[in-house]
Formats: structure tokens, C-alpha cells, sequence
């Protein structure tokens, strides 16, 4: 006769091994979050960031005594959100007779001018243009 060799002592045993395993698998691929949630929380987050001037693009401002209405904010915010979802990352925005250098992924406005300032009107280290 062939001897069957039982290595559980107990049912719980056997229960912990086999079955609680399963669940705790289950609980686990609950509880995990998805690509696409964590990229949808991203995208929430940098849409609601509003946009800022580095400390050197406030003193070109201030230097150049330009004062941006609340209509040019929000164009220039708009300019930005466009060349976001064009996948710029370095863009240069012109509104009016100011031209805007600004890091779109961190919505950060990195140097600005007037037009009447920048002689040669070439701009570098950019990957894109928005007119609004």
C-alpha cells in the first residue's frame, strides 16, 4: 500500500495556506492604483496650478514697467494651456506688444519683454510659439 504523507496537521492550516492567500492577492489588486488614475490626478493637479514668474522675469517686469491686466493674464494663462496640450515645453509667448518665455510644464514665466526691447527678435531655447 502506498502511504499518503500529510504535512498539515489541521484544517486552519491548510485553510491559512491556500485560501487566506487568495484573499490577501485580492486585497492587494483592490487597493492598487491604476496608471491611468495616478496620470489623471497629475493632469488635475498641473491644470489647476496657476501660472508664476520666476524672480527674474518679475524684475524684467518691474524694470520695464509693465503691468499685465487681468484680461492679459488670463490670455497669457490661456497661451500657456495651449502649448501644454500641444506638448511644449519651452515656449515663448507673445501677447500684445510682450513677448513671454515660459516653462510650461512647471507653468512658470521665465523672462518677458516688450517688443521695442528685443532688438533682433530671435528667440532661443525654445520649442514652441503661442500669438494671443
Amino acid at each position: 500500500m502506498n502511504k499518503i504523507t500529510n504535512q498539515f496537521a489541521s484544517i486552519e492550516q491548510v485553510t491559512d495556506r491556500y485560501l487566506n492567500r487568495k484573499s490577501t492577492e485580492t486585497a492587494a489588486q483592490e487597493n492598487s492604483v491604476s496608471f491611468e488614475d495616478i496620470l489623471r490626478q497629475k493632469q488635475t493637479t498641473a491644470e489647476s496650478q496657476e501660472l508664476r514668474f520666476s524672480k527674474h522675469a518679475q524684475g524684467r517686469l518691474n524694470d520695464r514697467h509693465i503691468n499685465l491686466s487681468d484680461e492679459q493674464n488670463e490670455r497669457l494663462e490661456s497661451g500657456v494651456l495651449k502649448a501644454s496640450e500641444k506638448g511644449i515645453r519651452e515656449s515663448l509667448v507673445i501677447l500684445d506688444s510682450l513677448a513671454f518665455i515660459v516653462n510650461v510644464p512647471s507653468k512658470t514665466v521665465v523672462t518677458a519683454m516688450d517688443q521695442s526691447e528685443s532688438e533682433s527678435n530671435i528667440f532661443t531655447n525654445i520649442d514652441g510659439a503661442v500669438i494671443v
